[in-house]
Order: structure tokens, then sequence, then C-alpha cells
């Protein structure tokens, strides 16, 4: 038998990963249908809940509260008298966009929070939810 080249002939070795599905066949598509199906449901669970769950942000040190549902809907705003200054109203919109955005910020820890498991079940994000 003869040999062309060096014995420094450079040999590359491919390795491919064998993905072994339990019994041999297909994988279960019923199952793999039921399981989506599952999550699906959770996830609307959770949407409702936040649509329904109202969290809080506040402003001025409490002058300005506002409050979201943790679906991001402002739902009440309460501004304290001392916070009104006919002369300054400037200050008192900066104080109510500070307490909405407290809100918000909240609003969105809840929704990472309820929504964060099933997102990574998912294999990640959602599109259209900020995490």
């Amino acid at each position: 038998m003869e040999h062309v080249g060096s014995s420094e002939d450079k040999t590359q070795t491919y390795e491919r990963e064998l993905i072994v599905i339990p019994g041999g066949g297909q994988p279960n598509m019923q199952q793999l249908l039921q399981q989506a199906q599952k999550m699906q449901q959770d996830l609307a669970n959770a949407q409702e809940e936040l649509a329904r769950t109202e969290v809080d942000g506040q402003a001025g040190g409490g002058l300005v509260k506002a409050t979201v549902t943790g679906s991001g809907e402002l739902r009440a705003l309460k501004i304290d008298p001392k916070a009104v200054d006919p002369e300054d109203t400037e200050t008192l919109a900066d104080l109510i966009v500070a307490a909405v955005q407290a809100a918000n910020e909240n609003a969105q820890a809840l929704q990472q929070q309820k929504l964060g498991p099933l997102a990574q079940g998912l294999g990640g994000g959602i599109p259209g939810l900020p995490f």
C-alpha cells in the first residue's frame, strides 16, 4: 500500500452530535402541542392577572402618586394640594411625569416577575414584552 504525501498530512475530523429521541422515533407531536398550549394558557393567565393588579409610583416625597396596572395602564393620579403652585405648573408637571414613570417601572418589574419564567420556558424573550 502506497501512501502519498508526508506523514504530517492534516486530517480533519468532523464530529456530529446525535440527538436521540426516546423510543427511537419521532417526537410526540401531540405531547409537544399540549405543552405549547399549556404555556400559552399560562401566559394568557399571567397577562390577565397583570391587567388586574395595580402598582404605585410616587414623586416629590409622595406629593404626587400614580397608580398603573401591571400592564402599564394609568388608573389614578393623586396630587397633594401642597404640590400645586399656580405660579409654577412646570414643577407639578415634572412631578407627575416622574410619578408615572416610577409606577411604570414598578409595573415592568411585576411583568418580569410574572412573565419572566414563562418567557424563559419559551426559549427566550417574547416579542412585545420589555424583557
